[in-house]
């Protein structure tokens, strides 16, 4: 097995004993591979990365290399006064000499140490997984504050940045099969009305960037609930997961995606559009955890900023899914033609429902 063979040209000590293909695995091939000595048994994640998503996989890992270097020492230098165990992946290099193999097709695959003893949930579980959740994210943020983020590569240009989708949209729709698929229902018909009415708004972080009231800093990328892991013995979260989209960026767009993605009970698939409602419940415990790292670092204007990043961003993936369907689902996996668009429904849904409680959101969030 080609895996099987990759995977022992990482240092490792023993011998590969199975390598088994993993299926949480989204963007990269991911497979799970056991080395045995005859006194111990290690477990690693073997990784070949998705160049048609990261056109540069040695910035990936220059990335990853630099972050968790930075994060490993910071949470050395403060193990005995935290209150739990923290972790972070480690990066382990090949035999060559270098953070990656090339294999005879080109492909790039890297090796990480596997977080054992830790799992993470597809679905936020209730309050206190969701307080757990924001506690990680606000840590996590904090122990990567004090690295310069201009020493990362933008390994995804564009990211998050709302009115370059808006663009991606507009030119779509100026096609002959852009208006065909706009007006062949009305549910996409609304959908581009409901864009059309946030037009002016969707610069707003952006705009705020380019005042100079908020500045670039390291982000995850997409702290998602399935990337926070908890560990089987305290319930206690230990450490965030997948770090392919670590780059420079606005906080902003990490929290407002850890709110997004954690606070509709529904999820980004449901067809009944009457179960999408932003609870404001989950919320308050995101928030809650989030803040008790978060304080220290957030400026002012930060903290003004932070209801309006989790409506933009839900508002932003709504958009993408919308202008993905409008050009024919170009970008996003679909298993029939109007998924993109019934996704782009609930993020909107989502979106207004998040309007719809902003006074609630926004008092919750004076409080910190």
């Amino acid at each position: 097995m080609k895996a099987a063979l990759i995977a022992q040209q990482f240092e490792v000590p023993g011998r590969v004993v199975t390598v088994v293909r993993q299926e949480e695995g989204n963007v990269n091939d991911t497979y799970l591979a056991i080395f045995r000595t005859t006194f111990s048994e290690e477990r690693i994640i073997l990784q070949r990365i998705n160049k048609r998503v990261f056109a540069r996989p040695e910035h990936i890992m220059e990335n990853m290399r630099l972050l968790t270097e930075h994060v490993h020492h910071r949470i050395e230098q403060e193990i005995d006064q935290s209150d739990r165990f923290w972790q972070l992946p480690r990066v382990i290099p090949a035999r060559n000499g270098k953070d990656y193999i090339i294999d005879d097709d080109g492909e790039y695959w890297r090796a990480i140490t596997l977080i054992a003893s830790a799992h993470a949930y597809p679905k936020v579980q209730g309050v206190e997984h969701a307080y757990e959740a924001g506690y990680v994210l606000g840590q996590f943020q904090r122990l990567i504050s004090d690295l310069d983020a201009h020493k990362l590569h933008d390994t995804l240009e564009g990211f998050h940045i709302t009115p370059g989708y808006l663009k991606i949209l507009d030119t779509a729709l100026q096609t002959e099969q852009g208006q065909t698929r706009l007006h062949a229902s009305l549910e996409a018909e609304r959908c581009n009305q409901f864009v059309d009415s946030h037009r002016d708004w969707c610069s707003i972080l952006e705009d705020a960037k380019q005042r100079g009231e908020l500045h670039l800093q390291p982000i995850h990328g997409d702290p998602k609930i399935s990337n926070i892991m908890i560990d089987d013995a305290t319930g206690k979260g230990t450490c965030i997961i997948d770090l392919d989209t670590v780059k420079p960026g606005l906080i902003h767009y990490d929290f407002g995606d850890c709110l997004r993605s954690c606070c509709n009970p529904a999820g980004e698939e449901t067809l009944e559009l009457k179960r999408v409602f932003f609870d404001t419940d989950l919320c308050t415990a995101i928030v809650r955890g989030y803040m008790v790292y978060a304080r220290s670092f957030l400026s002012d204007k930060d903290k003004a900023y932070l209801y309006d990043s989790i409506r933009l961003i839900t508002f932003e993936l709504g958009l993408r899914f919308f202008a993905d369907y409008i050009a024919g689902n170009v970008y996003f996996n679909t298993r029939y033609d109007e998924q993109n668009l019934n996704r782009a429904r609930v993020q909107f849904k989502l979106a207004d429902s998040i309007e719809a409680r902003e006074s609630k959101i926004r008092g919750l969030l004076e409080k910190f």
